[in-house]
């Protein structure tokens, strides 16, 4: 893991995850002393897709590639929303895609196929 002197590559995700779990138990203690409004419904079916898309995302990055399996995650997520229309959640899609694609495969390196095995790619 290393020190904040000596950052092993363990170190950032372990004091992020860290700093993050600290703001939630602060958050979820500070939720008893602050009225509010109570939690409303729990949206099932929005949930469900959400979880669906990142599930297929993660079956599909490795050997479809980040480009559809990421297109995919964006649009299927999209869909959950009431205000879901194609014609931006396409456009979207396609943006966050290429900003994914130019991020972790040619600026940070990641070994990460963009077209991958299924679709003809390396």
């Amino acid at each position: 893991m290393g020190s904040a002197g000596r950052m092993g590559p363990a170190y950032f995700p372990i004091v992020l995850g860290a700093l993050l779990s600290l703001i939630g138990v602060a958050s979820f203690v500070r939720s008893f002393f602050r009225p509010g409004e109570a939690i409303g419904r729990i949206y099932y079916r929005e949930l469900t897709i959400v979880l669906a898309a990142v599930l297929l995302f993660g079956f599909l990055v490795r050997n479809a590639g980040l480009a559809p399996a990421g297109f995919l995650l964006i649009l299927i997520s999209a869909y959950a929303s009431d205000k879901f229309e194609l014609k931006k959640s396409l456009a979207l899609a396609v943006g966050m895609t290429l900003f994914a694609i130019g991020l972790f495969v040619k600026l940070l390196g990641l070994p990460m196929p963009i077209i991958g095995p299924w679709l003809g790619g390396n």
